[in-house]
């Protein structure tokens, strides 16, 4: 005779849950009668008649007419290894003509049989009150000191699984199922003196050996009484949504394992994410019609709903269940899963119907839709609970993509609006589905927002020792300081300051930093603004700390939105993205590197194995003028190359010349650019999240010429109008220049060189041109910090002209603005 973990007794084939799925399909329902007899076994056999109909009380009652065993006291019946509920039927369970049901016996196991006689005795006195036969002040005492009694006892447990087991037997022994029938009861104080009982588990009472770790121990309870509360009382009862609550908050931090503990959690979950996933597919039918005031009102339940499903699916996966085929789901898991499917498919529809319409308002004015886009953000956690949910099944992630592909104007429109406090990692794995403004909305959200509460970290750099005083000041910085408030620069001898100022220097310390007389980058062959890692940089002594230092700076370029003007690699930034570089990455960086590894791969076999090449698995390496050789794998200068072997030894070529070489670089740029972050595990999610491309535009901004149409649409005038002379003949002037004069004169102007990848528009405000009382013989002036241009009054367009040519050379250029 078998037993379980609880010390059930497993009698017949599929006492353990384990039947095929074959057998669950046989319903009932499915035969011509309902008329049922089966066998219910504890320590004796009763044979039970019934009809598919009857609820599981009615076999309760079968069996104390037959055994004077009070239902209160008889346990718990288990079909299946699943426990039935009273309020259920049997037809609900599948229950089969001569099935053999298991009758859980109390004080039947010898692991804490203390926890079993009180849970017994807690039983009996509550049996007594809900039949009237006992003073219910004394008897009230008894069932609250009990309780408290059992909870003392498993909080001095010393491990988790012993703590868990201990509670189970409050379950099993009935003890919950007792605490609810005393709630329920219309006797004059059964009610208050169950709620205080129950309380004691949602709220302790202050006591040094009652831990926050033993209290969560106590889920499997709390999931019991929130069970039994939904059954026996309205969903809007206060106690039920109270004991909702503290299981909600209880699971944000529950570890699920695996057996009987992730089992018992998984089934009763699935009964609250069924009902909060009803009541939020309610509430996309009121987003359709109204969706500012329904999105707003839906979120709690949303919360909820995701709060609940999230340890669900974590609780299956660590069961090694997911995801789920459901056709071979497991017969103890056919009703919950098999229905939160359904709710899955009935919601991405609401899901897809809300985005529907978003769609229709995306294009209109913006005056008439900011008080409905003030909520749209919001819908992306709405979206986040199908996506979630997906997991579960297999093929349920392509529907939710599925959707999120066919209203992608929608669902790209809703990200632009998400705030910063939400969590959006999920959407950004799905790159295909996003625009490059709504990647680096989200990227940028992954970064520390610039404090302006009136803390500064300032910087005195003298121009001529800009890389050196700007590595001591942002090298040595504790990162709180860098982050605790703006940054502040000034240079030595000119008065101008402030956030143009600012601009200023990040684009010439990034230009520095990669100068090639420094050896800390190397520029690629083809495009001089994009570098990679030096893998001679050791040469300076400080290199690593330098990497480390241009980490940091770049970061905090991205945090002030500044494009500095470089580019990365792409072999660079795939080792940030810890992502494996290809051949076809070190195109750009090493052009002759590429074709001499191409030719290899496309040699002509006969050729390549008569060792023709002569070459063998090690690299050569050329250092301040002397040779080394390094082996690409043990025992590399033994190993010819040959047509078998050439996949591997250009991939280990690669991987030598272009990862190994500039690891340490690497790591250390990597190691400032997160120490900003705050988070060192961002790093790789950071730039996983982008296309190559997208940092390209957000660290270099605008490969187009500037449009001089675009300028003047994003330009104001104070003092002047733009119909006045004087700023036509500004404007014609503009026009006439080159596009690096063009340049030259915004930078003079504003600090900026280099154009976000939207234009004048993406600036952080409007330019203005303003009126000077200067003299017509002076030159033009500029407040960088406000993008203010000062501009005299010339009596003629080619004064004006002589000007501008003298302020767009661009060795002067920034010798007149004032921040």
């Amino acid at each position: 005779m078998k037993r379980d973990a609880t010390g059930r007794v497993l009698t017949g084939n599929n006492q353990s849950g384990s039947c095929s799925s074959s057998d669950s399909t046989k319903y009932v329902g499915s035969s011509s009668s309902k008329s049922l007899h089966f066998f219910v076994r504890n320590s004796n056999t009763n044979v039970i008649h019934a009809n598919a109909d009857d609820t599981v009380e009615s076999v309760h009652e079968q069996i104390r007419k037959k055994t004077k065993i009070p239902v209160l006291e008889q346990g718990c019946i288990y079909y299946r290894g699943k426990k039935l509920e009273m309020d259920k039927t049997l037809e609900y369970y599948s229950i089969q003509k001569d099935a053999q049901l298991q009758l859980v016996a109390r004080v039947r196991s010898i692991k804490h049989p203390k926890a079993w006689q009180l849970v017994n005795k807690l039983v009996s006195t509550i049996g007594c009150l809900c039949r009237g036969e006992r003073k219910s002040v004394r008897a009230n005492k008894i069932v609250f000191d009990d309780v408290q009694l059992f909870i003392n006892m498993s909080s001095k447990l010393n491990d988790g699984a012993s703590s868990f087991s201990h509670n189970q037997i409050f379950v099993s022994g009935g003890a919950a199922a007792a605490l609810v029938t005393l709630f329920v009861s219309p006797i004059t104080g059964n009610k208050e003196c169950a709620e205080e009982a129950i309380q004691l588990f949602l709220h302790p009472l202050s006591s040094d050996t009652v831990t926050t770790e033993s209290h969560t121990h106590s889920v499997s309870i709390i999931l019991e009484f929130c069970k039994l509360l939904s059954d026996k009382t309205s969903q809007e009862n206060l106690l039920y949504t109270t004991c909702r609550n503290t299981l909600k908050k209880m699971l944000e931090t529950l570890q699920l394992v695996h057996g009987d503990k992730g089992t018992v959690v998984i089934q009763g979950l699935s009964l609250f994410v069924s009902e909060l996933g009803r009541k939020v597919i309610k509430g996309l039918d009121s987003c359709i019609r109204s969706q500012q005031i329904a999105v707003t009102s839906l979120l709690g339940d949303v919360r909820d709903f995701v709060s609940f499903l999230t340890p669900l699916c974590s609780g299956l996966g660590m069961m090694n269940l997911l995801p789920i085929c459901l056709t071979d789901l497991l017969p103890c898991y056919v009703m919950e899963l098999g229905t939160l499917h359904v709710i899955f498919l009935e919601m991405l529809g609401k899901i897809d119907k809300c985005l529907e319409e978003l769609e229709t308002w995306v294009d209109r004015s913006k005056e008439k839709i900011d008080s409905l886009r003030s909520g749209w953000g919001q819908y992306l956690f709405i979206l986040k609970a199908p996506n979630t949910l997906s997991e579960i099944y297999k093929g349920a992630e392509e529907n939710v993509l599925s959707v999120l592909r066919s209203r992608q104007v929608a669902f790209n429109a809703l990200i632009l609006h998400s705030r910063r406090s939400d969590d959006h990692r999920w959407i950004l794995e799905q790159k295909d589905l996003t625009s490059f403004e709504s990647r680096r909305h989200l990227t940028m959200m992954l970064l520390p927002e610039v404090k302006d509460d009136g803390r500064m970290f300032e910087m005195l750099i003298d121009r001529k020792r800009l890389l050196a005083e700007s590595f001591a000041y942002i090298s040595k910085a504790d990162v709180k300081n860098l982050l605790g408030g703006r940054l502040f620069m000034e240079f030595k001898n000119e008065e101008a300051t402030g956030p143009g100022v600012l601009r200023e220097w990040f684009c010439s310390v990034c230009q520095a930093i990669c100068n090639p007389q420094n050896a800390l980058f190397v520029a690629c062959p083809d495009d001089s603004r994009r570098f990679f890692p030096n893998a001679a940089s050791d040469v300076n002594s400080l290199h690593l700390k330098y990497f480390h230092f241009f980490g940091r700076v770049i970061v905090l370029s991205l945090v002030y939105k500044v494009q500095v003007g470089i580019l990365f690699d792409r072999t660079f930034f795939l080792q940030l993205a810890g992502k494996t570089v290809s051949l076809e990455d070190v195109r750009d960086a090493d052009p002759l590197f590429y074709s001499s590894c191409k030719k290899i791969l496309e040699m002509d076999t006969e050729l390549l194995d008569s060792d023709a090449l002569g070459l063998t698995f090690v690299r050569e390496i050329e250092k301040l003028g002397s040779r080394k050789i390094e082996e690409l794998r043990p025992g590399g200068d033994s190993i010819a190359l040959n047509s078998k072997n050439r996949k591997e030894y250009v991939n280990l070529l690669i991987h030598h010349r272009f990862v190994t070489s500039v690891s340490h670089q690497v790591q250390n740029f990597a190691k400032g650019f997160s120490e900003v972050l705050s988070d060192i595990s961002l790093l790789p999610f950071f730039f996983r999240s982008l296309e190559h491309e997208d940092l390209d535009r957000m660290l270099h901004g605008s490969d187009r010429a500037i449009c001089v149409e675009d300028w003047k649409a994003h330009t104001g005038y104070n003092g002047c109008k733009k119909t006045d002379s004087h700023i036509n003949w500004f404007w014609k002037n503009v026009e006439g220049m080159s596009d690096e004069q063009r340049r030259v004169l915004l930078f003079f102007w504003t600090s900026v060189k280099y154009l976000p990848v939207e234009g004048f528009g993406g600036l952080q405000s409007r330019l203005y041109i303003h009126k000077s009382l200067n003299s017509p013989k002076r030159l033009p002036s500029a407040h960088t910090c406000f993008y203010q241009l000062c501009l005299p009054r010339y009596r003629s367009k080619a004064m004006m002209q002589k000007s501008l040519q003298i302020i767009t050379q661009e060795h002067v250029s920034c010798s007149f603005g004032m921040g």
